[in-house]
């Protein structure tokens, strides 16, 4: 062999040999992002009950109890939901309807049975406290991975005691009150495990903490327990949920603007 060929010949071993190019921190965090959209696709429709607390910096708290129905519409990429608050008597009937699109912003409309008005969610208003808690209007919206962006930041134990988890940050690609989050998904169900948000300057705002999950219908994981703790004020809001009911044929009419104004 010549000095030539034999140079050519350990020069592609040696390319041959080396690893497949690394999969950037981006590029995994959105593959993650994805693949956590995956496993929460397919439940079709379900009703569950829930249990609202607010409690304040001193530790006073007041309940609320409402009924959340949730419909997939997988062929044109939407999740619509209502959410119907039905004790004490002076929020009883107060919804909100929330249509969430893939890749678009989403669409909220307010009904106060007090004043029989229904009011579209927009702008600031969005990032405005939803009926007097921590959870803001925007947090009550499905966590669709497109309206992201996503970065991988590394993997390390899950901040509610979950085993590992991938821990991500993302940008909201459509108006928020947020600058980014700061997210932990398990690694072994892609499961989101808690979030930390930070408002348009950069501090820490807010913590939510998911756990209690608990599987439906042999693949939906669904948490017993939401907890959000605003860091600013020392004030938390707590969701528990009960009851889950999966396919109860619920149908597209009933997520309408117009179907919030006879809950009257």
């Amino acid at each position: 062999m010549s000095f030539m060929r034999f140079l050519i010949s350990a020069t592609l071993a040696s390319v041959l040999a080396l690893p497949a190019t690394a999969e950037t921190a981006a590029a995994k965090g959105e593959r993650i992002a994805a693949m956590a959209d995956e496993a929460d696709n397919g439940f079709g429709d379900f009703i569950v009950d829930g249990e609202m607390t607010l409690r304040t910096a001193r530790g006073a708290t007041s309940t609320r109890r409402f009924n959340t129905k949730t419909l997939e519409q997988r062929e044109i990429s939407t999740q619509k939901s209502i959410l119907i608050f039905e004790w004490p008597g002076d929020i009883r009937n107060t919804a909100l309807l929330t249509h969430t699109i893939s890749g678009r912003e989403d669409a909220q409309w307010l009904f106060l049975p007090s004043v029989g008005r229904v009011k579209k969610i927009t702008g600031s208003g969005r990032s405005g406290s939803f009926v007097g808690s921590e959870f803001a209007y925007e947090d009550m919206v499905e966590q669709e991975s497109a309206n992201f962006t996503h970065v991988w930041l590394g993997d390390e134990a899950c901040p509610t005691g979950a085993g590992t988890c991938y821990k991500l940050m993302r940008k909201p690609r459509n108006s928020s009150g947020y600058s980014q989050q700061i997210v932990w998904i398990d690694t072994s169900a892609y499961r989101y495990q808690a979030i930390e948000y930070y408002d348009r300057r950069g501090q820490l705002l807010k913590t939510l903490k998911l756990t209690g999950y608990k599987k439906y219908i042999g693949r939906i994981w669904r948490p017993s327990k939401m907890e959000m703790v605003n860091h600013l004020t020392g004030k938390s809001t707590i969701l528990n949920w009960s009851d889950y009911k999966f396919n109860q044929g619920l149908k597209a009419s009933q997520f309408t603007r117009n179907a919030l104004s006879r809950l009257r």
